[in-house]
């Protein structure tokens, strides 16, 4: 292709190239599920927690409050269901709260 032509690309199709070709999907996963816990769980739940990280599928959440960890454990795969509609995309598979 000529550069003329691709000055037409649409510019989702050229950082969706950018994102696999650097292979940093799962960087921008981790950050959007980190947004979308922080968004959905509320600042009830955010005063509590001290971090969120994806490895692999898996969402691990330290939290500081064992009452609170015994509440969530009972909905991790309502958590879990909640995160992936609000992402658009099956990220997360499990929630392994500490």
């Amino acid at each position: 292709m000529s550069k003329r032509q691709n000055d037409h690309l649409p510019i989702s199709y050229i950082l969706k190239s950018f994102v696999e070709t650097n292979k940093l999907e799962h960087g921008l996963n981790d950050v959007q599920v980190r947004e979308a816990w922080a968004e959905l769980m509320g600042s009830g739940v955010n005063n509590y927690t001290d971090k969120v990280y994806l490895h692999g599928s898996k969402l691990f959440v330290n939290l500081s409050s064992s009452v609170l960890r015994e509440e969530l454990s009972y909905g991790k795969d309502k958590i879990c269901k909640m995160l992936n509609e609000h992402l658009g995309k099956a990220v997360v598979t499990e929630v392994i709260l500490k």
